[in-house]
């Protein structure tokens, strides 16, 4: 399986097992990881049969101003920044993600909050013959969990899971 790690994130994958097909022929992206592996597949000339979106980076329905805000929050205090990101990621969950944490960069983080979905490019991927399922959590305190799934439920398979946050777990 080929795996994109979320924002400052690495070996992150541990957590999505009941999700995850570990084989040749899956792609996988965790959060800003999703919008990495939906490109991926966009892209790529390889043999890809299942595309796995769990909880993905969706902040195309903010507005510039929130996109500026965080840039700035991140740039000025970038650990606190991130403190506060992991326990987003982590709620409702306990989970402590320090040892999974790395170094993000300002451009990722913009990158992140300013990729814009394309159904194009999911129904182009479909017509490949390749199953996108897409995983959200219903409590999610990084993106509008609403938002996300009214997107992606009219295109491909989405799970809808009751009572977890961004890491999908309790």
């Amino acid at each position: 399986m080929k795996y994109f790690n979320g924002f400052s994130l690495v070996a992150e994958e541990v957590f999505f097992k009941e999700q995850l097909l570990n084989n040749d022929f899956t792609v996988a992206g965790f959060s800003y990881g999703a919008t990495k592996a939906l490109e991926y597949a966009y892209k790529s000339t390889e043999r890809i049969d299942r595309l796995i979106l769990l909880s993905p980076a969706f902040f195309q329905n903010h507005k510039k101003s929130f996109v500026r805000t965080q840039l700035r929050y991140y740039k000025t205090d970038k650990k606190a920044y991130t403190e506060q990101f992991l326990k987003n990621i982590a709620y409702p969950s306990s989970i402590k993600l320090d040892e999974y944490l790395t170094q993000g960069r300002a451009e990722e983080l913009e990158e992140l909050l300013t990729y814009s979905w394309d159904s194009k490019k999911i129904l182009e991927i479909l017509k490949r013959g390749i199953i996108i399922e897409v995983f959200i959590g219903e409590v999610d305190k990084i993106v509008d969990a609403q938002k996300s799934f009214e997107f992606f439920s009219e295109l491909v398979p989405c799970y809808f899971v009751k009572g977890v946050g961004h890491l999908l777990s309790k």
